[in-house]
């Protein structure tokens, strides 16, 4: 998840889903744990309005 962050920079929230689920099986369960924690760690950054994920470099 955060190689593919990454390289997009930004991605769109479904996109970033579609992703996991297809490159790892039962991926979806651990999506949002692990969104949370990139999150928490402040790597990640979410913008409703276009419900994109945004890379933040710290």
């Amino acid at each position: 998840m955060l190689k593919t962050l990454k390289k997009e920079q930004v991605i769109k929230y479904n996109n970033l889903l579609n992703m996991i689920k297809d490159k790892i099986t039962s991926g979806e369960y651990l999506f949002l744990p692990a969104l949370n924690f990139l999150f928490l760690l402040g790597l990640v950054d979410y913008q409703s309005k276009n419900d994109t994920l945004v890379y933040t470099k710290k």
